[in-house]
């Protein structure tokens, strides 16, 4: 499908947050799905992204993750300055503002012509936890986490009782997990403490290592660590959980 792109600025406790809309051109109403970020925004790999996810029928909102704390269009670059304040942006943002960014989205989106109703999510590195922690919310049918950062330490948040895995009860719809196995951010304890605990809930899960290095869906920056082959069997498997999930 060719794809149309836009935008709106949508009000949320923290302020308003930017969130750019790629969906199927022309008339229709699709399944809608909530495309996070990795730290720096709205990349040009990440806009591709979501348009690789729109034109195969679905439309999708990437917000700016760090709204409340960059000016509307803020983009960091894949260098050290970008990645230190990306970092910095993380560790400042309280949980509370990434549960109200996801209830803003999915209410925003159940309000448009173009959305259907069924609502999933994705996303790549933090994104890849903000994709996880969308499913928290009881709209979100399905999400795809991509090597999502995070999740085995307590960074995000470090408030007992709200980090992401220990609210796994509140997950209602299905999970996709995908990492590398060579990835420097989450190691293989990492892994395997992620694995279990799903493991012993009741969430429906499926989970995928892949021999890739961290940000392997990534087309530019960080040279060396995208594999062409292996993000095209990562888009195929989200679309698959979409197809199951959202249609």
């Amino acid at each position: 499908m060719k794809v149309q792109s836009h935008f709106a600025d949508l009000d949320t406790p923290t302020g308003v947050m930017r969130t750019y809309i790629h969906r199927p051109a022309g008339e229709g109403s699709f399944p809608t799905v909530l495309f996070y970020s990795e730290i720096f925004q709205q990349t040009g790999p990440i806009e591709r992204a979501a348009k690789i996810i729109a034109s195969h029928g679905y439309a999708v909102l990437v917000p700016e993750v760090f709204h409340e704390l960059n000016p509307i269009g803020t983009v960091l670059g894949y260098d050290d300055a970008g990645r230190e304040k990306g970092n910095a942006d993380k560790e400042t943002k309280a949980i509370e503002g990434y549960d109200t960014d996801n209830v803003a989205l999915v209410e925003f989106a159940k309000q448009q012509t173009w959305c259907n109703g069924h609502i999933g999510a994705m996303g790549y590195c933090i994104g890849g936890h903000l994709a996880f922690r969308a499913a928290l919310h009881p709209d979100v049918k399905g999400a795809a986490c991509f090597y999502g950062t995070d999740l085995h330490i307590q960074n995000i948040p470090n408030q007992p009782g709200q980090h992401s895995m220990e609210r796994l009860d509140d997950i209602k719809g299905e999970l996709l997990m995908i990492w590398g196995k060579q990835d420097n951010h989450v190691p293989a304890a990492g892994l395997a403490k992620i694995y279990a605990a799903l493991n012993e809930s009741d969430v429906r899960f499926t989970w995928h290592e892949f021999n890739a290095e961290h940000a392997f869906m990534r087309d530019e920056g960080d040279g060396g660590r995208y594999d062409a082959q292996t993000a095209q069997l990562g888009y195929q498997l989200a679309l698959n959980l979409f197809s199951r999930t959202l249609r």
